[in-house]
């Protein structure tokens, strides 16, 4: 069974660092683009990271030099630090794989597989 679970979410204060963890089970995340997402009430899904099978990493213009996206194939596990974060980045925060991406992969429908989110504050 295909499952991604993921953890590190919390209040953090503006100007703080969180790192986001998504393990995956029942599948290798080795052959699959990831993709990371987040989502405010009311708001449409957004594509915050993107690791693809074959190394390449893209942010989101909001958060280019902030986080950073990594793999640790041994732990079949995905990483996202979050640094300086902001208030207006208080969101659930999901991870998403996808064996066969192609195209654009800032779409939500791009991805087959999604975790249940983990929810992260930035205030004081």
């Amino acid at each position: 069974q295909v499952q991604l679970v993921e953890s590190g979410g919390g209040l953090v204060q503006p100007g703080g660092s969180l790192r986001l963890s998504c393990a995956a089970s029942g599948f290798t995340l080795d052959y699959y683009a990831i993709g990371w997402f987040r989502q405010a009430p009311g708001k449409e899904r957004e594509g915050v990271s993107f690791s693809s099978s074959d190394g390449r990493t893209d942010y989101a213009d909001s958060v280019k030099g902030r986080f950073t996206i990594s793999r640790d194939n041994a732990k079949n596990t995905v990483y996202l630090q979050m640094n300086s974060l902001k208030p207006e980045e208080t969101d659930v925060y999901y991870c998403a794989a996808d064996p066969n991406l192609y195209g654009s992969h800032w779409p939500t429908v791009a991805y087959d597989y999604w975790g249940q989110g983990t929810q992260v504050t930035v205030s004081t």
